[in-house]
C-alpha cells in the first residue's frame, strides 16, 4: 500500500467543480427554554388540574368513528408475539400484562411511552387475528381507562403521547371496540373524544419536533374522524401548517437533526394521509409535499445496507424497516447528497457510501439526549458498515447503565477527533447539549473522478484555542476514502499551547483487525472477506475495544482505530487512507 495520503494526491483527481461554502451556525445556541418558554410550558400543564380544563373535557359525546383509517406500516413481531403471550415487551423491558401496575408504574420512562401511545396495538395486529387480538387489546385498554381516563396527568396525557394515541385507536378500532360491553365501549370513544379536545388548546405548546408533529396529528385525526368536528379541519391544518414549518427544514430535515426522528414524523404524516384516504377527503398538499422532502432527506443518510447511520442517539435501523416504510409513502426518489440545514453530507461511488456530519449540533430546546458528533462521519462497502459510530443513547435496551447512555453520547463515541478528551459540545447531565460547536463552515467538490467534502467547526476554540478542520474524499470507483484531520490555530491572538489529541474510527459489527509492525496501518477483514487497508502518518495507531448498538438496541462488542498525538501551538495534520484491497 502506497504512503502517499489525500494531501498529495489532490492533483490527481482531475477538475474538481467547487460548490460555494457556507457557515452553518447554531441558531439559538447553547441554550435551552428561556425562562418565559418555561414557565408559559409549566403554566399549560397546571391548567390541565383546574376546574376549567375538566369542564372543557366533559360533555356527551357521539359514541361512534366517522372512520376507522388502515395502519399503512407492520409492527415488531416479537412484541406482538409476547403481547399475545400474555406479556408487554419493549427494549429489553418486559411486564406481565394482567399485573401492570398502571397507579404507580415500576417500569422506565421509554416503556411508559410505548403503553401510553398505543403503539402496541402496532405490534399485536401484525400477529394476532382479530379473535386472538381482541381479548388482549382489551385487557390491556381496561387497565388504562380505570387508571387514566378521569385523570389529566403526565406521562398518559402528555401532549405528544395523546396525539398518537389517537392515530393508534382509530386505526386498530376493530380490537379496542369489538366488545358487546356498551359501558366499555363507551368508555373508550368519550376518551378518545377527551383526547381530542385535550390536544385543541396545547398543539402550538409543545417544542418543535417529532413531539410537535404527533400533536398537530392527533389534532387533526381526532377532529376529521369525531362527528361535529369537520367545521375545525381547516383550522386544525393550520395548526399542522405551523407545527411542520418550525419542525422540519427547508431541505427536509428534522430540527432534532436525527435520522430515527425523521423516521417516526415521516410514519405520523403518512398515518394522517390515511384519516383522509378512510374518509375519502382529499389531503392538503401540505402533507404530500413534506413527506416530498423528508424521504429523500432520510435516505440520504441510509448506508449501503439500506439502514440507517447512527446520529443523535438514534441507532441503525434495518434497511428493510426503512423500505417498508418508504413504500408506504408512496415517494419514489434518490437520497439526497447535500442536506445543508439538517447538516448531514453524502458521498457515494460504486458500493461505497459516506454519512458526514457537517453541522452544529441541535439546540437544547429541541432535542434531549443529543450527541457531540460534530464532523464525525460512517462508512460501508456495499452492505457490510466500516466505519461508525457508537450510536443508541436514545435506541438501547433498558438494561444498558446510565453511565454507558451518556457516554454513548460523547464525542469519543463517534468517529472524529476529540481535543484535550473534551467534547466538541458540552454533554450536559439533564440530558441537554451545552457550549461548543457554534458554527460550521462547510465546501463540497464533485468530478468524474472524485467527490470532496471539507469542513471545519469551532468547538475546541474557546477552551484549547484550534479549530477542527476535516476533509474526506471518496475516489470515483469507490475504493478509496481518503481524509485529512487539521488542528490550526483559530487566532492569531491569544495564547496557544500544545495539545493531546485521539483520532478514533470506530468499526462495524463484525470487522476484524489486524495492525501492521510499524504502528502505522492495518487490515480489515470485512465479514463477507473483504479486505480494506488502513494507514495513516501524524500520530501513533493502536487497535482497542469499542462497541456499537445494535438495531435492537443491544451493545456488540467491537473494535476502533485510534491514532494519537500532540498538536503544537502552531498546530498539526493526520492524513489516513482506507483503501479497497482486491
Amino acid at each position: 500500500m502506497s504512503d502517499r495520503l489525500p494531501a498529495d494526491d489532490l492533483l490527481e483527481l482531475g477538475a474538481l467543480e467547487p460548490v460555494e461554502g457556507k457557515w452553518l451556525v447554531r441558531a439559538g445556541g447553547d441554550k435551552g427554554l428561556s425562562l418565559a418558554e418555561r414557565l408559559a410550558e409549566q403554566f399549560h400543564r397546571l391548567t390541565w388540574r383546574t376546574p376549567l380544563h375538566g369542564m372543557r373535557l366533559k360533555g356527551r359525546y357521539p359514541l361512534k368513528l366517522l372512520a376507522v383509517p388502515d395502519d399503512p406500516f407492520l409492527g415488531d413481531f416479537k412484541r406482538g408475539q409476547a403481547l399475545l403471550g400474555g406479556e408487554m415487551m419493549f427494549r429489553g423491558e418486559t411486564r406481565a400484562i394482567e399485573s401492570l401496575n398502571l397507579a404507580k408504574p415500576d417500569f422506565s420512562a421509554d416503556f411508559a411511552e410505548y403503553l401510553h401511545s398505543a403503539a402496541w396495538l402496532r405490534d399485536l395486529s401484525s400477529v394476532a387475528t382479530r379473535v386472538q387480538g381482541v381479548p388482549v387489546a382489551e385487557a390491556i385498554m381496561r387497565q388504562w381507562l380505570v387508571a387514566h381516563a378521569d385523570t389529566i396527568s403526565e406521562p398518559a396525557w402528555r401532549a405528544d403521547l395523546c396525539g398518537r394515541r389517537i392515530l393508534a385507536w382509530s386505526a386498530h378500532a376493530p380490537l379496542i371496540l369489538s366488545s358487546t360491553d356498551l359501558v366499555y365501549r363507551s368508555k373508550v370513544l368519550n376518551t378518545f373524544a377527551r383526547g381530542a379536545r385535550h390536544l385543541d388548546r396545547g398543539a402550538d405548546k409543545i417544542a418543535p419536533g417529532a413531539a410537535r408533529v404527533a400533536t398537530a396529528c392527533g389534532v387533526v385525526a381526532g377532529g376529521m374522524l369525531l362527528p361535529g368536528g369537520d367545521p375545525r379541519r381547516l383550522a386544525n391544518e393550520a395548526a399542522l401548517t405551523r407545527a411542520l414549518a418550525v419542525s422540519v427544514f427547508e431541505d427536509g430535515g428534522v430540527v432534532s437533526r436525527s435520522p430515527a426522528t425523521q423516521l417516526d414524523v415521516i410514519m405520523l404524516l403518512t398515518a394522517l394521509r390515511e384519516v383522509y384516504e378512510a374518509r375519502r377527503i382529499e389531503p392538503p398538499a401540505l402533507i404530500a409535499d413534506t413527506l416530498g422532502r423528508l424521504v429523500p432527506a432520510l435516505l440520504g443518510v441510509c448506508l449501503g445496507d439500506g439502514g440507517l447511520s447512527s446520529w443523535q442517539g438514534g441507532g441503525p435501523v434495518p434497511g428493510e424497516t426503512v423500505a417498508e416504510i418508504v413504500a408506504a409513502t408512496g415517494v419514489r426518489t434518490r437520497p439526497l447528497r447535500q442536506a445543508r440545514e439538517w447538516g448531514y453530507q453524502r458521498l457515494s461511488a460504486a458500493q461505497a457510501v459516506v454519512v458526514f456530519d457537517a453541522a452544529p449540533p441541535p439546540v437544547a430546546r429541541v432535542v434531549k439526549g443529543g450527541c457531540a458528533s460534530t464532523l464525525a462521519f460512517e462508512f460501508s462497502d456495499g452492505p457490510h458498515r466500516i466505519i461508525v459510530n457508537c450510536g443508541g443513547a436514545r435506541a438501547g435496551i433498558a438494561q444498558l447503565p446510565g453511565a454507558l447512555v451518556e457516554g454513548l453520547r460523547t464525542t469519543a463515541a463517534h468517529s472524529t477527533l476529540v481535543v484535550g478528551d473534551s467534547n466538541s459540545t458540552a454533554v450536559q447531565v439533564d440530558g441537554t447539549l451545552g457550549r461548543g460547536v457554534g458554527a460550521v463552515e462547510l465546501a463540497r467538490q464533485e468530478s468524474e473522478n472524485a467527490s470532496r467534502v471539507e469542513a471545519s467547526h469551532d468547538g475546541y476554540a474557546r477552551r484549547f484555542g484550534f479549530v477542527h478542520r476535516r476533509q474526506l474524499i471518496l475516489t470515483g470507483d469507490g475504493r478509496e476514502l481518503r481524509g485529512d484531520d487539521m488542528l490550526l490555530p483559530a487566532s492569531k491572538r491569544g495564547r496557544v499551547v500544545a495539545t493531546g489529541f485521539v483520532l478514533r474510527f470506530h468499526l462495524g459489527d463484525g470487522v476484524e483487525v489486524s495492525p501492521t509492525a510499524d504502528g502505522m496501518a492495518a487490515l480489515l477483514r470485512l465479514p463477507g472477506g473483504t479486505l480494506w487497508q488502513f494507514r495513516c502518518k501524524g500520530g501513533a495507531l493502536t487497535v482497542e475495544p469499542s462497541l456499537w448498538v445494535d438495531g435492537a438496541g443491544r451493545p456488540q462488542s467491537t473494535f476502533q482505530l485510534v491514532v494519537t498525538g500532540e498538536t503544537p501551538a502552531g498546530g498539526t495534520n493526520v492524513g489516513w487512507v482506507l483503501k479497497r484491497a482486491g
